[in-house]
């Protein structure tokens, strides 16, 4: 990934980055239903390395796969590149875990930017201890054996709703999560930055008691002028 956008990005919200891509038409980036397992207070930023499961049928899908050193899942973690962000596709069902603290703690130590599924997780509290942004929908005990099949790696998936293209940017902050077109990243990640100055601004003359008619969105020269200034002053 580009270096330039994922600094950007770091210093930027999903609620930021949905308003400019809503701008471009896409209304339907953002990962419904998922939340961080721990907040970590900083961004997940990474190109998106995909999984997808499928409804797990029972001769296929016994705790014996496990042992498959070709199980996808396993797979999966063992070769999505340092600085993806691994996202699964797990037909937004929690009832049965996506993976487990051993298999996320893996995925960080070889250098996974997060990891994202809407479905959830085992050992919820233990991930949440990890420094890697997570986030799922909420915490889970099945294996994922029980119900889901990993079935297909790197491949488009729905996500949460969300359409994710392998390679699109995930960007999460302690909210929720967004998928931003590959191709439009780099334009995207500019306008929001600057959308987050401007932003800041308001909030600094909010809290000092200015009314947001005409300041927030700004239709006010006045306020733009003062903007500018402030922007100088604070160096954004």
């Amino acid at each position: 990934m580009n270096e330039t956008w994922r600094e950007k990005l770091m210093g930027v919200s999903v609620a930021t980055l949905a308003t400019a891509l809503y701008k471009r038409g896409l209304r339907n980036q953002v990962i419904q239903g998922v939340q961080p397992v721990g907040r970590k207070g900083r961004n997940m930023v990474g190109p998106a390395f995909t999984l997808r499961y499928m409804p797990a049928r029972e001769d296929r899908n016994q705790l014996a796969e496990f042992r498959n050193p070709e199980h996808p899942q396993r797979v999966e973690i063992e070769t999505c590149p340092p600085g993806q962000v691994l996202v699964m596709d797990s037909r937004k069902d929690a009832r049965a875990a996506s993976a487990g603290d051993i298999l996320i703690t893996r995925l960080m130590q070889r250098g996974g930017a997060g990891v994202v599924s809407d479905g959830g997780f085992r050992d919820a509290a233990t991930i949440a201890g990890l420094d890697i942004p997570a986030y799922h929908q909420r915490p889970s005990s099945p294996t994922n054996l029980t119900l889901h099949e990993a079935i297909e790696i790197n491949v488009p998936v729905g996500c949460g709703d969300a359409p994710v293209f392998p390679g699109d940017i995930l960007v999460g902050d302690d909210d929720c999560v967004i998928v931003i077109p590959q191709d439009i990243a780099e334009e995207v990640a500019a306008e929001a930055v600057e959308m987050t100055a401007y932003e800041d601004f308001v909030v600094e003359r909010v809290k000092d008691g200015e009314s947001i008619i005409g300041l927030y969105p700004c239709t006010k020269d006045e306020h733009r002028a003062a903007f500018e200034a402030w922007r100088e002053k604070n160096g954004r």
